[in-house]
């Protein structure tokens, strides 16, 4: 019986390459969109999934910054694909990118419940879908989108830092609850990669992003799926934050 996988904020960058890696790997892929204008890029996903991997897809709008959203997401995945949920990939995230003095509340509100609050939703609803069903042949996992930014501070970031370190603080806590339990938790906490936000920057500023990377370039959205790939297929990885960065970050 094929696999079922959920991924928030899966049409586009990192969210597409992700989800690519899941049809890849054999999963049904359910991929949520936020704004109308993701649905276009959502759906050309979820058709290349289906044409060149054969696996089933279901495209669902909803705000996962609300428990209401992230409920109509789970609803509609079990409602498609059955009671057991095998993967779960918390992706959905926005940045500010503005000082502390000048930031307003509901804009620093948003980032923490885009990116750490819908986490926080998503695990709860699906986690019943996983346990019924898990066992230590028989895994589940969740994986978490973080960010170096979660590791170290980033001027102009200090909301989405807190946000991606929240995504670590519950990746390890969930990660110890169900270990036992055939759920298995980790995290992805990419470098600087190659998304559309970077490909409006000019040249002369790319290279000078690219020359504080010690391995001299911008990683591109390949290499997070890469890792999606390995933390999935890993029995005993569990607890465990993985960061393709170019060795920007020490681990």
């Amino acid at each position: 019986m094929a696999k079922t996988a959920i991924i928030t904020g899966g049409s586009r960058g990192i969210g597409k390459a992700l989800s690519e890696k899941l049809g890849e790997l054999g999963y049904n892929v359910v991929i949520n969109y936020r704004s109308d204008s993701s649905k276009a890029k959502a759906e050309d996903v979820a058709k290349e999934l289906e044409e060149k991997y054969g696996v089933q897809t279901l495209v669902v709008k909803a705000d996962v910054s609300e428990y209401e959203g992230c409920k109509t997401l789970v609803d509609a995945a079990v409602e498609k694909f059955g009671d057991k949920i095998d993967a779960l990939v918390n992706n959905a995230g926005i940045t500010n990118n503005s000082n502390w003095i000048d930031i307003k509340p509901e804009a620093y509100e948003r980032v923490i419940k885009t990116n750490l609050m819908s986490a926080l939703h998503m695990t709860h609803l699906v986690l019943p879908y996983m346990v019924n069903h898990s066992s230590k042949d028989n895994q589940c996992n969740i994986v978490n989108t973080s960010s170096v930014g979660g590791m170290i501070g980033v001027i102009n970031q200090a909301d989405y830092c807190a946000s991606k370190s929240g995504l670590i603080g519950l990746t390890r806590a969930l990660a110890l609850e169900f270990a036992g339990r055939g759920v298995r938790v980790n995290a992805i906490a990419p470098g600087m990669i190659m998304t559309d936000m970077l490909r409006g920057v000019n040249q002369d500023e790319l290279n000078a992003l690219a020359a504080t990377i010690p391995q001299g370039y911008i990683g591109d959205v390949s290499d997070i799926a890469g890792a999606l790939g390995y933390i999935l297929t890993a029995p005993y990885l569990d607890g465990q934050t993985i960061s393709p960065n170019g060795c920007f970050v020490e681990q």
